[in-house]
């Protein structure tokens, strides 16, 4: 017994005492892969930056097709029309084909339609390619912001959106300086052709990189698709024809402006509870979501019409040649990319969104307000100055707005909200550029007549 006891003791002094259970730490943040990164945000350069670098070659267009003003604007408005009318399509698209398989196949087509419009031979063939052009270049900014929200954690929302920020923010402002430098230096089917490398590269890329997600088993609506499409395509079609056709004056007008009011209301009429509906309208119940998409589309607004009017004051007003008129946007360009780093990475952080977001808008203000009283005496850096003050309001709202307006959004609904949301921004653009260039009309009217009042025998 003694022995026992004596053997026991020794055991348990020769054992050490268990020490208590340490907590597991949590497993680290999965790294996002940095090649799919640069892979969706080069596709939406592309898509984005096709909306304006073909701006600054349109007056070389003409010669080489023998068109008129009125029939060349066809070369954009076939594209943006056609984007416009497949963006909201991306969810159902993505959950019909699969979110890999659909990049694959608008990357694929966006490069060979590039091509085709390079190699153009007339008026009626460039309108069709761009046409393509646009189907395919459509999903691919939806795609890429879903995709980067859906490879980064909720918590660092807000630097993945200041990475897509720099391809779709900055790439409009970008575009006319690389068109007009293309334009000047070879010729104009190179804004097309440079898409070609630029495209098989992200190709490669998301080939490599991009997870494969389950195809779900869809029944089509096709009613909703065929309202959705007449809606949109007369939306777009008005606010970019419009113009050009003297508004309502014209009776196409006003034919795509009833087709595009009894169209919206019978879809969404029709929808409205319709859980198979084309596109899911319930996101249009979130609040944050639809306040969003409301001040993105105001936005692009002032963006857009901005960027429409100054190639024209640059070049046929100041008589900038189109690559030097093209480097006026460049330090926008710039200061916008450097703000919406910050902004993604540490301002999101240590200030509330909504302050955020009044910011970049007072700063947009100010830096717009100085545009109204440019005169023919203004220089480089005086046309510069207040769109880099414009840029910084652009880095510092676009990220925050964003980060809010998907925050309540579920991960399974990123590619139908941001199709929506970039649908969106796009409508927002074209009645930018829609209004500004009714108001140049208008006024240039306004003016020749006051000046051709005074014009008599009598006075020389």
């Amino acid at each position: 017994m003694s022995r026992q006891k004596r053997s026991g003791g020794r055991g348990s002094k020769d054992k050490p005492p268990k020490e208590p259970a340490r907590p597991v730490p949590p497993p680290p943040p999965e790294r996002v892969p940095i090649a799919l990164v640069i892979a969706v945000v080069t596709t939406a350069v592309l898509e984005v930056l096709d909306m304006t670098i073909v701006n600054v070659s349109i007056p070389h267009m003409l010669g080489t097709f023998a068109a008129t003003p009125d029939q060349i604007t066809w070369v954009l408005t076939s594209y943006i029309v056609a984007a416009a009318v497949v963006m909201p399509l991306t969810g159902y698209l993505s959950n019909w084909l699969g979110r890999r398989r659909l990049l694959m196949l608008a990357i694929s087509g966006f490069v060979i339609s590039s091509a085709l419009c390079g190699m153009a031979w007339s008026l009626e063939t460039i309108v069709i390619f761009r046409l393509a052009q646009g189907v395919f270049g459509a999903p691919l900014v939806p795609l890429s912001q879903a995709i980067l929200m859906d490879a980064f954690p909720r918590e660092r929302h807000g630097q993945a959106l200041a990475i897509f920020g720099l391809g779709i923010m900055v790439a409009p402002v970008i575009g006319p300086a690389l068109g007009g430098y293309l334009t000047e230096t070879y010729s104009w089917r190179m804004v097309f052709y440079i898409n070609v490398p630029i495209g098989i590269f992200a190709l490669l890329l998301a080939i490599g990189y991009l997870p494969k997600r389950p195809i779900k088993e869809l029944k089509t609506d096709w009613i909703g698709m065929g309202l959705l499409v007449l809606a949109v395509g007369a939306i777009q079609y008005v606010l970019d024809q419009g113009q050009t056709r003297d508004w309502f004056n014209s009776k196409v007008i006003v034919a795509g402006t009833i087709i595009a009011v009894f169209a919206s209301a019978a879809f969404f009429l029709r929808g409205w509870n319709k859980p198979d509906n084309i596109i899911d309208l319930t996101l249009l119940k979130n609040r944050n979501f639809v306040a969003g998409t409301l001040a993105i589309t105001a936005y692009g607004i002032s963006l857009f019409g901005w960027m429409a009017i100054m190639p024209l004051f640059s070049q046929r007003l100041l008589g900038y040649p189109p690559d030097v008129a093209g480097t006026l946007f460049i330090p926008r360009g710039i200061v916008s990319a450097i703000t919406l780093a910050i902004t993604g990475s540490i301002l999101i952080k240590i200030f509330d969104a909504r302050w955020l977001v009044i910011g970049g808008l007072v700063m947009t203000a100010l830096g717009t307000l100085p545009m109204a009283y440019f005169s023919l005496y203004v220089d480089f850096w005086g046309i510069a100055t207040p769109g880099m003050l414009a840029g910084v309001g652009t880095g510092l709202f676009f990220v925050p707005l964003t980060a809010a307006a998907f925050a309540s959004i579920d991960r399974d609904k990123y590619d139908e909200a941001s199709g929506i949301y970039a649908l969106m921004r796009g409508i927002g653009g074209s009645a930018g550029i829609a209004v500004v260039s009714w108001l140049f009309v208008r006024q240039t009217q306004i003016h020749f007549n006051e000046l051709t009042a005074h014009i008599t025998p009598f006075n020389r």
